[in-house]
This record gives C-alpha cells, structure tokens and sequence, in this order.
C-alpha cells in the first residue's frame, strides 16, 4: 500500500458554504464564471445543477463543457474541511491548490487550501 504524505495545518480554515455541490458522474450541470484571484486556484469553475438547488466551484478538469452546459465526468462535492493549526491531515488527491484530505484524528474528510498547510516527515 502506498504511502500518504501527511500534512500539518499552519494556518486555520473555516469553509464559506455551508452546503457545498455535490455532483454524480453524469450528471448535467450549468457553467458559470471560472475562478479569479491572487491565489493560485486556476481551473475551478462555479456551477449550478439544472435544478437550481446548489451551486458551488467545481475543478475545470472533471466537467465536460459545451457551451455553457457541462457534464460531470466523476462523483465530486466540493466539502471544505474546517480545521485548526496543529491538526494533522492525511492527503488523499490534490487539485488546482488544493487537497482532498482526511484529518488523521478521525474519518472527516474535504478540501483544504494548500497554502494553509505543510508537508511534516511522517508516514501514515
């Protein structure tokens, strides 16, 4: 099996959406505005359902765009992670400046900025 780089929290997060998008593989979705900002977060794009119930960023790389349709190529939320300095978390994927990971102190998994973190010498 391998090894997962493990990562220590240096500066805290706290997630601004409360209820983030979750999407399917296939599922059909509206593009909007892609991300603009000093920080390095190329490729994400705001999306909204077909539906209008949820909205949120999703990285450019899993949907299929025609216009301003998409498709989702796989299963994605865009949960962010709310964690503290000190905390330990365990990468599981990385994208576009930030990564999925799971804090090491229980299952809670979700994206956190990679700026807000940094790798520390320990195996997982």
């Amino acid at each position: 099996m391998e090894d997962k780089k493990v990562y220590l929290v240096t500066k805290q997060h706290t997630s601004n959406y409360p209820n983030p998008i979750s999407l399917l593989k296939g599922q059909d979705v509206i593009v909007g505005t892609k991300y603009e900002g000093k920080e390095d977060w190329n490729n994400w794009i705001y999306c909204y359902t077909k539906d209008n119930h949820s909205e949120g960023w999703v990285p450019e790389q899993i949907i299929h765009i025609q216009g301003e349709d998409g498709v989702i190529l796989e299963d994605y939320t865009a949960k962010e992670l709310n964690v503290k300095v000190g905390e330990e978390l365990v990468k599981i994927k990385e994208l576009n400046g930030w990564l999925w990971v799971k804090k090491a102190s229980h299952a809670e998994e979700g994206w956190v900025p990679k700026e807000n973190v940094k790798v520390i010498n320990k195996q997982y």
